[in-house]
Parts: C-alpha cells; sequence; structure tokens
C-alpha cells in the first residue's frame, strides 16, 4: 500500500498537504502511512482510494486481474481455470452526443481492457477525458472505464449529457430539489445546479458511474 500510495502521489504530481487538505486526513497521518509507520484503517483507504480514482485492491497493491488468476470465489486456488480466461476488451470513445446510441459511435480511438468478472457485471464503455475541469483527478488523455446506467448515487462521479451537448465527466451531487454538477477545479468551473424542471426540460442525462481511472503518463 505505502509503494502504491507514494507512486500515486509521484505521477499525479499531488504532495502530502494537497491530499490532507482535499480528504481531511491530516499530513502526518498520511506520512506515516508513506513511511509505513502505522497502518490506515479501511474507512481512510476507501477515502483515497476514491481520491486518487483507483480501486481498493490496487491501493492495497493487490491488482484484480492478479488475484483473479489465483482464487475462484471461495478463495481456493484456480489459477488453470483463470489463464484459460482473457480480458474483455471495450472501446475508447472521443466523446458520447445526444442521442446517437453507444453501440452507434463511431469515433473509437483506442481500446481498453477489462476483466471477465467486471464485465460480467454490467455494461462498460471507456471515454477519453477532454478539458481541464475535473483536474487534478483526472486530466486531458486519461481514459475513465465507465458502467453504463441511468441513475448513480450522490457523491459519485458520473458522465452527463446535459441539453444535448456533449458528455461531460462530473461528481453529481443530488439535492433534494435538483442535482448539481461539480468539477474538481471549482477555482475555473463553478458547479452547476439544475432544478427538476431543468432537468426534465434540457435534459440532463445520466449516461453511467465512472469506476475507473487509467491515467496516461
Amino acid at each position: 500500500m505505502y509503494e502504491r500510495y507514494a507512486d500515486l502521489l509521484k505521477k499525479r504530481k499531488i504532495s502530502n498537504y494537497k491530499v490532507a487538505k482535499d480528504t481531511g486526513i491530516s499530513q502526518a497521518t498520511l506520512s506515516d502511512w508513506k513511511n509505513g509507520k502505522s497502518t490506515p484503517k479501511q474507512d481512510k483507504l476507501q477515502i483515497l482510494a476514491d481520491y486518487f480514482q483507483v480501486s481498493l485492491n490496487y491501493l492495497l497493491g493487490i491488482d484484480y486481474d492478479v488475484w483473479e488468476k489465483k482464487y475462484n470465489a471461495n478463495g481456493k486456488l484456480a489459477e488453470e481455470v483463470a489463464n484459460n480466461e482473457s480480458g474483455v476488451k471495450i472501446p475508447v470513445l472521443g466523446r458520447v452526443a445526444a442521442g446517437i446510441p453507444l453501440e452507434a459511435i463511431q469515433e473509437i480511438e483506442d481500446y481498453e481492457e477489462i476483466s471477465q468478472a467486471m464485465a460480467s457485471s454490467g455494461e462498460f464503455f471507456a471515454l477519453k477525458i477532454q478539458g481541464h475541469s475535473m483536474q487534478p483527478k483526472f486530466s486531458p488523455g486519461d481514459v475513465v472505464i465507465v458502467r453504463k446506467q441511468s441513475d448513480i448515487d450522490s457523491g459519485d462521479i458520473g458522465v452527463v449529457i446535459v441539453n444535448g451537448e456533449n458528455a461531460t465527466v462530473k461528481k453529481v451531487m443530488k439535492q433534494d430539489n435538483g442535482i448539481m454538477l461539480v468539477a474538481s477545479n471549482q477555482t475555473v468551473y463553478p458547479p452547476k445546479f439544475y432544478d427538476r424542471e431543468d432537468c426534465a426540460s434540457l435534459p440532463v442525462q445520466i449516461l453511467g458511474k465512472v469506476v475507473e481511472l487509467r491515467a496516461k503518463f
């Protein structure tokens, strides 16, 4: 975990101070984790995983696809079975426009591979990040893995289409009278609120939930 955390700091060019400020976890605590002086509890680990947009297994140094090759659902060794299973490729889309079914989009820029276990849990596509509104978590050129779904929980990061424009990646905060789309880079891109009438008339359409970030370096 310490190696993964230190590596994420280096690759994202983020300091312990920045992480502490954004997550509420003290710098002293983060430094102790980074240097292996103490072990974080799972709730704090999940906060860090969500912050860096990686899986908890990745942060712990347990790559799920590697784990999957060694164990079955009962925790028994199953390497010979999993080795016969290949990953599932999903298209990386440069943009997602309103009114065009995902399967009909021709602007496929690349392909990403997900595990069969993930693929069996729903329908997925990948989207290349455009613009700077979600920095520092997401940078232009990064790719996010998205589970296709029409609704997400408040606080989740989703792919959303507003007023027929191309899809955007934002944190979705639900309120009693509407939803707010929140960028990470709020100094340049302030949150935008849409009441229930806006959501129906524009419309505001949720396409899916971001489940993984694959940063490009």
